[in-house]
């Protein structure tokens, strides 16, 4: 075993760094020559991606932005303010302008809003809210106008520190009598592009800008170039990434085109930038793989041994466990899968012990309920006494009780020998204990008297063979032939609730006058049922052995009940599962072939 152990240790080490220190050579080489190559290949995949997803972004701020003119439609009091065609006093415009001034600051500068300020045209002047004071609006836009956008370099406004930002003008319609009744016109911050830009510039050295078609520089990190012109020559009509000479430095220049707002975003970087960390990375690349070449081959030592030795322990005790040895525990404190197998080894070890313990007690169980049973069957004593009643019969010359007696023992012999089913139909098993009884009242006469009620209909049923009959002998025994009295049986077969929900079982009580049990034996039988129902033979064993047939075939839950007071009578209780399918019938019958075999 220990051979095996080793070699298994030294295929793991070996393993481990050849598994470790080979990739790591290779990434080596091949990171530091095709460094350049795959950095610009990868930018150039990515930064594209980056752009379009911040075109989205602009177009969907832009598009937000364009919704906001339908606030005025949320103020019946500003709309009506819009249709006046004009004011017959200054009074009267002042208090509407003061009411509309007052409705787009509330309205538009709340949280943090990217305008700068609105503007409303109507028939009757200008209505507007700023964050900042302005100057320089000279010029009243066209309210039949339509729907754009105005730079800042073609406009006169300037706000009180200079910011960028550019217009969104929009007309202002009257629904209801279909005609434009003003021109809305929002100041948006530049801020607005910056912020969305800046959170995919990840190179400090790039230069990032927005422009329209016209090369004009709506947008630019560096802020002095905003309102520029650059030469579109300069550019490809289609999005992606391409590169480039500039005054002899190669440049990789990355562009995307926004679909609702025709502008094209631009990212430009030189390679020198992108690769100027390559002597860095090999640096970097060689000491790391001296470090973890080293760190390995201690870590793969230590995990070949620990990965070795609990196999080879396990392998060990599982030899002894060959060797029919189950008294072993392979002790594995880790909580990996090494672990896990050797609790379920454990697992294993402990339910085959128990399950060899359990299955030699079933069988002795099995072989002495078999054994009573065919004691059962053709009794001796019960022979003896039939033979000698049939004798006294023919002496007296009671021909008709002859016939009949010897017609009965004989049904009741060959259901005995004849029938090798142990699962027959019940209206038999009745039917072999109804002549049992009869046979019985020949004997005793006037003593014995018993009835039988059938509330199911016995023919769809079936059960196991053989547990009647040694009931009803233990109350005849204990009833009849130990005392002077005469004795009578109930026999009552009915349907109750089963054990499993929504079913039903059958139960047999079988009643008798008799003197019943004293507490101490009733006592005795009760914890033979609950525990060990063939630990003993003694004046119960019938009882006992039937209810042990019983449970083992359906499980617990079935069997029998006692229920006795001294001089009172017994009632005993049969409670079975309803066997009405061929299937259920060769189901219980092959668990019965079991028991013998």
């Amino acid at each position: 075993m220990r051979p095996t152990a080793y070699q298994l240790r030294s295929k793991l080490i070996i393993t481990y760094i050849l598994l470790t220190v080979i990739p790591l050579s290779i990434l080596a080489y091949f990171s530091y020559h095709q460094y350049t190559k795959m950095i610009e290949e990868q930018v150039g995949e990515y930064i594209p991606k980056t752009l379009d997803q911040a075109n989205r972004n602009i177009d969907k701020e832009i598009s937000e932005l364009e919704s906001l003119p339908e606030l005025l439609y949320n103020s019946n009091q500003v709309l009506s303010i819009l249709r006046k065609e004009s004011y017959s006093y200054q009074s009267h415009l002042n208090n509407d302008r003061f009411l509309v001034n007052n409705y787009l600051s509330q309205t538009y500068f709340t949280g943090k809003s990217p305008l700068l300020g609105v503007f409303v045209w109507s028939k009757n002047g200008l209505f507007s809210s700023t964050k900042f004071s302005y100057s320089g609006l000279r010029k009243e836009p066209n309210i039949n106008g339509k729907k754009s956008i105005i730079y800042q370099g073609q406009t006169g406004l300037r706000f009180q520190g200079k910011p960028h930002f550019f217009l969104i003008n929009q007309q202002i319609k009257d629904l209801d009598n279909r005609r434009n009744i003003g021109m809305i016109s929002m100041a948006v911050q530049l801020s607005l592009i910056e912020n969305i830009l800046m959170e995919i510039k990840d190179q400090r050295e790039a230069e990032m800008w927005v422009m329209d078609h016209q090369g004009k520089v709506v947008y630019h990190t560096d802020h002095k170039l905003i309102g520029t012109i650059e030469d579109m020559g300069e550019y490809p009509i289609s999005n992606g990434s391409f590169s480039t000479n500039k005054n002899g430095i190669r440049q990789l220049v990355s562009v995307s085109e926004s679909e609702k707002m025709n502008w094209i975003i631009v990212h430009r970087i030189t390679v020198n930038q992108l690769t100027e960390k390559a002597e860095l990375i090999k640096r970097v690349t060689i000491l790391t793989f001296v470090v973890i070449g080293a760190v390995t081959v201690i870590i793969s030592m230590f995990m070949a041994w620990g990965v070795s030795r609990p196999i080879r322990n396990l392998s060990i005790l599982m030899k002894d466990v060959e060797e029919g040895n189950f008294e072993v525990d392979l002790k594995v404190k880790s909580n990996d899968e090494m672990g896990i197998l050797a609790q379920s080894f454990n697992s294993m070890v402990i339910k085959i012990r128990e399950l060899i313990q359990q299955n030699n007690h079933i069988e002795i169980r099995q072989k002495q309920a078999e054994l009573y049973a065919l004691q059962s069957q053709i009794n001796p004593h019960f022979m003896y006494n039939t033979l000698e009643t049939i004798s006294a019969a023919v002496e007296d010359e009671e021909d008709d009780i002859v016939v009949e007696m010897v017609a009965l023992l004989g049904s009741m012999l060959r259901f005995s020998l004849s029938n090798k089913n142990r699962i027959v139909q019940f209206d038999k098993e009745v039917e072999h204990i109804e002549n049992y009884l009869t046979i019985q009242t020949y004997r005793f006469e006037e003593r014995l008297n018993f009835n039988i009620k059938l509330d199911i209909n016995l023919k769809q049923h079936y059960s196991p063979k053989f547990i009647l009959q040694p009931i009803i002998e233990n109350c005849i025994k204990h009833g009849l032939e130990a005392r002077i009295g005469g004795l009578a049986i109930d026999i009552h077969i009915t349907t109750v609730p089963g054990i499993l929900p929504e079913t039903e079982d059958i139960m047999v009580n079988i009643q008798d006058d008799g003197d019943g049990i004293n507490r101490e034996t009733l006592g005795k039988i009760h914890r033979l049922l609950k525990s060990d129902p063939m630990a003993k033979r003694d004046s119960g064993f019938g009882l006992i052995n039937v209810h042990a047939r019983i449970v083992m075939l359906f499980g617990e839950g079935y069997g029998l009940n006692i229920e006795s007071k001294n001089k009172e009578g017994t009632v005993i209780k049969i409670r079975l599962p309803i066997i009405d399918r061929p299937e259920l019938v060769s189901q219980y019958d092959r668990k019965e072939d079991d028991f013998h075999e």
